[in-house]
This record gives structure tokens, sequence and C-alpha cells, in this order.
């Protein structure tokens, strides 16, 4: 169950964000308080803590990593031009300031579920790359696809695009069930061979896909599917 957040009216003035930051400084902020400060103000269907605590669940630093437009920021996280454009701002600002961030590698399915395991709680299909070089380290994260609640449309092309830009040697593909199950459907198994096919043709290794649900993952390269 997601945690009740309170609005700002029914918070003290020392419970509220920025009175907390300049009464102790910003090491006693959660995250997505943090955020509020930044965001400054809600919607009328939403309020600013609300907000942020809802991106802040979505968030995977690798979004650093991404080439983000406000009108992908708009739908992935269902927000105004304005609230998108300060969150881009803040990611890139931080990506300025830290790029020499902790590197990430992966070399197991486990650990690849463990990187996107909060997948499991969206309510519509999210289609995410991990583009890898040759030493299976990250070096870019993209959001290629978003669908409806039980289907995502999915293209070779916009999977294969991000891989040329930034030389990737290698794609793990990964996508949520928000039925919870992550058993492989027919559908996700004809995706991954014009995928694969793709692939090939680009001389790009198709490392894995995984399918998170809330009941666990399935890896499709340990099912022998690749």
């Amino acid at each position: 169950m997601s945690q009740y957040i309170l609005k700002m009216r029914d918070l003290s003035q020392e419970e509220k964000p920025r009175e907390k930051l300049i009464a102790h400084g910003p090491g006693v902020l959660r995250n997505y308080e943090l955020l509020a400060i930044i965001l400054s103000r809600g919607t009328r269907k939403e309020g600013v803590l609300e907000t942020a605590h809802r991106i802040m669940d979505q968030y995977h630093p690798a979004f650093m990593e991404q080439e983000l437009t406000v009108e992908k920021v708009k739908a992935l996280y269902n927000l105004g031009t304005v609230h998108a454009c300060q969150f881009i701002a803040t990611l890139e600002l931080g990506r300025r300031l830290f790029q020499k961030g902790k590197e990430v590698y992966f070399r197991t399915p486990a650990q690849v579920h463990e990187y996107l395991k909060g997948m499991a709680y969206l309510t519509k299909e999210h289609v995410r790359a991990l583009y890898l070089d040759v030493k299976n380290r990250l070096i870019r994260e993209e959001v290629v696809s978003m669908g409806s609640l039980n289907s995502s449309p999915l293209h070779p092309r916009e999977v294969i695009r991000p891989a040329l830009l930034c030389n990737a040697a290698g794609i793990i593909l990964a996508h949520n069930h928000p039925s919870g199950d992550p058993e492989p459907s027919t559908g996700d198994l004809e995706i991954t061979a014009r995928v694969k096919e793709a692939c090939r043709l680009m001389e790009i290794e198709l490392l894995d896909h995984i399918i998170i649900g809330d009941k666990g993952y399935a890896s499709l390269r340990e099912r022998g599917v690749l």
C-alpha cells in the first residue's frame, strides 16, 4: 500500500519542507520534500507534496543519462509543462555538477530486476531499454514505449536509435506487466524476436528481455528464448 502523503495545508509550520530546510538544513528532508521545494506548488487535482512523492516513486538515477524532452516527461509523470521544465532543469543541473556518478554493471537478470523492480508498481506498461558497452556497463537508459493498461506498442527502430547514438554493444529490454504476473505473453515473444533481428542487422546484441511483475520477474535469456 502506498504511503499517505499529507497536503501542505495540513502540515504545521515547522513541518513544511521550506521551513524545515531553513531551520535544520537539507539533510533532514526526504527526497520528495526537496523536490516539492523545487516544484513550489501543486495543481487543482494534486498537492505539490503528492506530485513530488509520485515522481520520486518512479524515478531512476539513470534518467540523468537520458535526453529528456518536455513532452516525454509530461507523459511519463503526468505533469504540466511548468513542472516538467522544473524537473528536467533539476536533473540537468545535477548531471552537470555530478557527471562522474557511480558506474552500473549488469551481469545477471537478477541484477537487472533489482535495478528496475520499481516498474512493478506502474499502472501502465512501460518498456525500458538499457544500453551497455562491451563490459556490460550501463551507458544509457531510455523509456522507449508507453502503452495502455494492457499493451505497449513497440517498434524496433525506437530501441535501435539510441543504441546507435551512444555506440552501445548490447541492449537489455525490460517491461512491466500491470497484472502482476511476469509470465511472457505471445506478444512479448513476438516483439522480442523482431527486436533481436533488428539488433542482429545492426551488429548489436540483444542480451535479455526482462518482464517485471509484483510476483517477480521472467528472463527470456534464462528461458532460452535468446
